[in-house]
């Protein structure tokens, strides 16, 4: 019995394996991507406060949404950041 007419497209799964297959991309490199965009949040959060401050067409909403969404991407970064350092020094407690 069919509940649906659902059919799953297997090409979708097939693209996925592909791309992942064909992209090696190294985790230093990873890393700089993401506190890029860390870095670009900080600063559009800061250009949004001083248009707001300038009395430029931007509303408190817009200008409350990007502080809190640049103040969450650096919480999560320095999170990780010391998940690393932690890691770090218990492999450095190992003894061999």
């Amino acid at each position: 019995m069919r509940v649906n007419n659902f059919v799953p497209n297997s090409n979708i799964f097939e693209n996925i394996q592909n791309n992942n297959e064909s992209k090696e991309i190294s985790f230093g490199d990873t890393l700089k991507e993401k506190l890029n965009e860390v870095n670009n949040q900080q600063i559009t959060a800061e250009k949004a406060t001083e248009s707001f401050i300038k009395g430029e067409d931007i509303g408190i909403h817009q200008v409350m949404l990007a502080t809190e969404e640049a103040k969450l991407s650096l919480q999560l970064a320095v999170q990780v950041r010391n998940k690393l350092v932690e890691a770090y020094q218990e492999i450095n407690r190992l003894q061999l």
